[in-house]
């Protein structure tokens, strides 16, 4: 089993269920999997071959790819950390961190020699919007692996002593995260520039431990009954996968489920808007590395209008050796080891926009002085015809291998529905970022953000600060 937790603004909590020993099988799908690089080309045509169709109550999609043996499986439903009751953060994740201890057929030994055999896997993490689901396995064993993803889903087995073992897990690796200066740095920023009651916002680390000390088998049952269902769950499979069987498998796996809420759409973050100091120490004794963020709301989602723009910009500023602060902050200045900048958690609602870095502490005044000149200029000037000329093939480039995977691709079309975006978006990505020009990106720039009024969050042991 592999178990760790929520990180602020990104896909948080994570607990799997994973096979266990070697098998044939294991090394069959391996070995198989490897092949699935190639198999997809650039002119995919998701939206003409994918078949969607709304099957016992949730959205499916199913892709047949030219991959052999392997299926790729992801699915989300709206069972995340927002949706937690006030006061009691925790919920949503001790709720996901139930279905992989066994069910009301079967306890969590049985499940994973069943896994093992075949060599397939499952996994289940909650973050802020979501719970989801990934799962690998071979061709001939889908059957197998939808059934037992129905199982852990619709029944688990709540047992109070699996229960009080997950509830000291968690806090313990919690515990843990919280001597991490990336998670500290994340968890504050996440609270400066996104207002109570949003999903992005981290409830603060002593209430996320109290709600877990706190909470009871059933509430989590309580939660589970009200949120798991087919109302919100999307599932995607890609791969060597007859459409038509697959349909009847889903059929006969969720048949009878009912259930779920889809949650009301928050009012998003105002951009420079902060509910709490926009300069921010979270001091933390005895770390060699400090950790940096720098960033704002921008009111956007992935989907609307300017997005698109802003991440073109963005890339060119902080992605990668070729960015501006890696090029500069690090190569030229010798400052950090690792400097960029991106825009996040923006699939299910309203994202941010942030640099991320990291110092060591007696070169952290030089390295942020260093990192606010590269932010101005690129904001004050915008970026070049060779930068985005740059950015684009690149963004194109990286767009496309990751649809070469069975596992990319399942992961773009299930972001591409959550996103509530039509599946043709993904077929039209390289050209909707090809037609981009200089002035969209730069007017996005100046649109949606303003380094006067972001939030800058230094985690470590900050020189002068207690």
């Amino acid at each position: 089993m592999k178990f760790a937790l929520r990180l602020p603004r990104s896909p948080s909590h994570r607990l799997s269920l994973f096979a266990r020993s070697p098998s044939r099988a294991r090394v069959a799908l391996v070995a198989t999997a490897a092949l699935a690089l190639t198999v997809l080309t650039t002119n995919a045509q998701v939206a003409k071959n994918a078949v969607r169709e709304k099957i016992a109550g949730l959205e499916l999609v199913v892709l047949k790819t030219g991959v052999k043996e392997v299926v790729t499986i992801r699915g989300s439903l709206a069972a995340g950390d927002a949706l937690s009751p006030d006061g009691h953060p925790a919920l949503a994740d001790l709720t996901g961190g139930m279905l992989d201890k066994g069910t009301t057929k079967q306890d969590k030994f049985a499940i994973a020699q069943l896994l093992g055999n075949v060599g397939a896997t499952i996994s289940f993490g909650t973050e802020p919007s979501a719970l989801n689901i990934s799962a690998k396995c071979l061709r001939a064993d889908l059957p197998l692996v939808l059934g037992l993803i129905a199982e852990q889903l619709r029944s688990p087995a709540f047992s109070r002593e699996e229960f009080a073992k997950l509830k000291q897990q968690f806090a313990g690796n919690y515990r843990r995260q919280l001597d991490e200066t990336d998670f500290r740095a994340s968890d504050s920023f996440s609270r400066a520039v996104y207002p109570v009651g949003h999903p992005n916002r981290q409830a603060p680390s002593a209430e996320i431990l109290a709600s877990a000390e706190k909470a009871t088998l059933e509430e989590v049952q309580a939660f589970h009954a009200k949120y798991y269902g087919p109302a919100t769950f999307r599932l995607v499979l890609v791969g060597d996968i007859d459409p038509a069987s697959a349909k009847s498998e889903v059929a006969k796996v969720f048949a009878g489920w009912t259930g779920g809420l889809r949650p009301p759409t928050p009012a998003p973050a105002k951009p420079g808007a902060v509910d709490a100091a926009r300069d921010q120490n979270v001091f933390m004794p005895e770390k060699t590395n400090l950790s940096i963020l720098w960033g704002q709301a921008t009111g956007l989602r992935y989907g609307d209008t300017d997005t698109l723009a802003l991440r073109v910009g963005t890339s060119a500023l902080g992605s990668g050796f070729t960015g501006r602060l890696m090029a500069n902050v690090r190569d030229k200045e010798g400052l950090t080891y690792g400097i960029g900048s991106y825009v996040a958690g923006d699939t299910f609602v309203d994202g941010d926009w942030r640099i991320q870095g990291n110092f060591a502490p007696e070169m952290l005044e030089k390295g942020i002085a260093s990192t606010k000149r590269q932010l101005t200029e690129w904001y004050t000037n915008g970026i070049t015809d060779a930068e985005l000329a740059q950015r684009k093939t690149g963004l194109a480039g990286t767009y496309k291998v990751g649809l070469s995977t069975t596992a990319g691709m399942a992961g773009t079309i299930l972001a591409t529905l959550n996103r509530e975006l039509e599946l043709s978006f993904i077929d039209q990505y390289p050209a909707r970022v090809g037609a981009l020009t200089k002035e969209q990106v730069n007017g996005a720039i100046k649109k949606h953000l303003d380094p006067e009024k972001m939030v800058l969050v230094k985690a470590g042991t900050v020189p002068g600060a207690r």
